[in-house]
């Protein structure tokens, strides 16, 4: 998964609607939701160990499904500590998905949430007084910003003591990530398009000394229809896959044949028929 490195976040319209063809095919959420529930709740119960209130951070949450989840999980764990919720998205369609989902959730209406519409380089820009927090989660958005290093280094000083800074990211040497780096030179130079992987956060926190924990998320999903021309389904998770706006003329007949060819032979695993990509995700948890 990769994203335009320009100062407009690229879920806006159309976008929006590509993202969201692809969380129901893809069964992301789910798994990332699995993960929450074996491995939060005894974070939390750490975060939280003499605390009095907890303050949460979101950093390109999106339309805000997995935050609601985490709340309601770090409520359900800490019931007697007040929390309060900020959020840093900057595409203004996902943020009024955000708050119409935070109204009809269940008890959410007692977490006051602070907005703040923006990508995270304007926010570590334009926000003078940061805010501390307990816990800091960057989910699937390190694609957006301009240095890797800077931000880590930034989010992590956001963080009270006992804190955690949550980095959640494609594994390297998975599904993305070979697709990614071995077609670079097709998928990343026409659009000003980054890509990384756990690999490139991992290097950026080792050098910055920092300490953290790694954590595999594991994934498939169905891509078969992507190797039938006529599938409108298969179109529509290529052009997310590749981040283009139709698969089928934004390359070269060798090109997609060689990337068709690359999905199935080195991303992918076939059983019954099916061709399933691999897509397994790598949570990275930071100390503070």
């Amino acid at each position: 998964m990769a994203a335009e490195t320009n100062k407009q976040s690229m879920y806006e319209g159309s976008e929006v609607q590509s993202f969201q063809f692809y969380l129901q095919h893809s069964g992301e959420h789910a798994a990332v939701l699995r993960f929450f529930r074996e491995y939060l709740p005894g974070e939390f119960k750490r975060i939280a160990a003499d605390k009095s209130n907890l303050a949460v951070l979101g950093v390109g949450s999106g339309g805000g499904e997995l935050d609601v989840q985490m709340l309601s999980l770090l409520q359900s764990v800490c019931p007697t500590l007040p929390i309060s919720a900020d959020v840093v998205e900057g595409s203004t369609e996902l943020v009024a998905n955000f708050k119409a989902l935070v109204a009809k959730t269940d008890n959410l209406e007692k977490i006051p949430f602070t907005w703040h519409v923006m990508l995270s380089e304007d926010y570590k820009k334009q926000v003078k007084d940061v805010k501390k927090y307990d816990f800091i989660h960057m989910i699937q958005m390190i694609y957006y910003v301009d240095n890797l290093t800077e931000t880590i280094k930034f989010y992590r000083s956001c963080l009270n003591k006992n804190g955690r800074l949550m980095i959640i990211v494609e594994k390297a040497g998975d599904g993305w990530d070979l697709l990614w780096r071995t077609f670079s030179k097709q998928l990343c130079n026409e659009s000003n398009i980054t890509y990384r992987s756990s690999g490139d956060v991992l290097a950026s926190v080792k050098t910055l000394g920092l300490q953290y924990e790694e954590h595999s998320i594991p994934n498939t999903f169905d891509i078969t229809e992507c190797f039938d021309p006529n599938s409108e389904t298969g179109q529509r998770l290529l052009r997310f896959m590749t981040a283009t706006e139709d698969f089928s003329r934004s390359f070269t007949p060798q090109i997609r044949a060689d990337m068709l060819k690359f999905l199935r032979s080195k991303c992918s695993a076939e059983k019954e028929g099916k061709v399933y990509f691999n897509s397994c995700l790598s949570c990275i948890s930071v100390h503070a």
